[in-house]
């Protein structure tokens, strides 16, 4: 007779079912419930904000997945992240090329650029994941080689802002416009220590060379002032000798018209001396004649009544 606590096993005798840590058995149920949470979890793809997913399925990109919740078949499907945001791109060596007058320049450049979120399906399947060291970076390394050869070494340092604004627009022009360059900085210049040498003893030179210049104008606009304070005295003096001479001419004239005018009144009129005198006189008698001198002021007719 069979013992009723003894586990039943069916109709094969050898067929044992797994068991747990305790000693208990897993009935088949929970098993295909966690296989089924097991799938479900690796379904569940999220995508954060700033990024876009490209969905492959067996390897071929068939959707765009924008940021949230997505779900995706494991093991047949798969997902490539792309950032929308902003990126720097700075090669991991400064670009070395030549100047138009031979010079060497190690220059230091990055790239600011993001992709179109509407075109990452496109980014992917003709560049891949890898578009920036496919894409962007032989295409600066070219443009840069063509741009520094425009410039002397001498250029280069003072227009710097015009060589990044140049190869800027050749990035942009020669890049697919799926990859959306946004600037391109040019962060750091270096030449040879003997060249760079050569720049600073140039540029000290011609700083002197100004200065001189500047001395030199500031000599001749001290002279200017001087010549013109100079005449500006000189002016005043002749103004003034002259308003003098002026002055002694008008007072001569006035002078000879007086006498004029005295010499003619006494021409026409021999009483003038007479008037003149009695006009002057205070009415007082000399006290002491001249034997046979006339008393003066006096006049005494002749031939009349006394």
């Amino acid at each position: 007779m069979s013992n009723i606590f003894t586990p039943r096993q069916g109709n094969n005798p050898n067929r044992t079912s797994p068991a747990l840590p305790g000693g208990g058995w897993l009935s088949l149920p929970l098993v295909a419930a966690a296989i089924v949470g097991l799938v479900i979890w690796m379904s569940y793809t999220p995508i954060d904000e700033g990024e876009v997913g490209v969905k492959l399925r067996w390897g071929q990109a068939v959707d765009t997945l924008h940021p949230g919740f997505n779900i995706v078949m494991p093991f047949m499907e798969s997902v490539v992240l792309f950032p929308t945001r902003t990126q720097k791109f700075t090669p991991p060596q400064a670009l070395s090329t030549y100047s138009k007058d031979g010079q060497v320049a190690d220059v230091t450049v990055s790239v600011n650029y993001h992709i179109d979120p509407a075109k990452a399906i496109e980014v992917y399947s003709r560049y891949g994941a890898g578009f920036v060291d496919t894409v962007i970076s032989p295409t600066l390394n070219k443009r840069f080689k063509e741009v520094l050869g425009r410039y002397d070494s001498r250029e280069i340092v003072n227009k710097r802002k015009n060589l990044g604004d140049e190869l800027e627009a050749e990035m942009r022009q020669n890049t697919p416009p799926i990859i959306i360059i946004e600037t391109v900085q040019i962060e750091n210049i270096d030449f040879s220590d003997a060249y760079e040498q050569a720049i600073e003893a140039a540029a000290q030179a011609e700083a002197l060379v100004r200065k001189a210049r500047q001395e030199l104008e500031q000599k001749k606009i001290d002279a200017e002032r001087v010549v013109v304070q100079a005449t500006a005295d000189a002016t005043a003096r002749v103004t003034a000798a002259k308003a003098e001479a002026d002055a002694i001419r008008l007072r001569g004239e006035a002078e000879a018209a007086a006498l004029a005018a005295k010499a003619a009144a006494l021409r026409d009129n021999p009483n003038y001396v007479a008037l003149t005198a009695a006009e002057k006189w205070d009415g007082k008698l000399p006290t002491t004649f001249v034997p046979g001198s006339a008393v003066p002021f006096v006049t005494v007719p002749r031939g009349g009544n006394p």
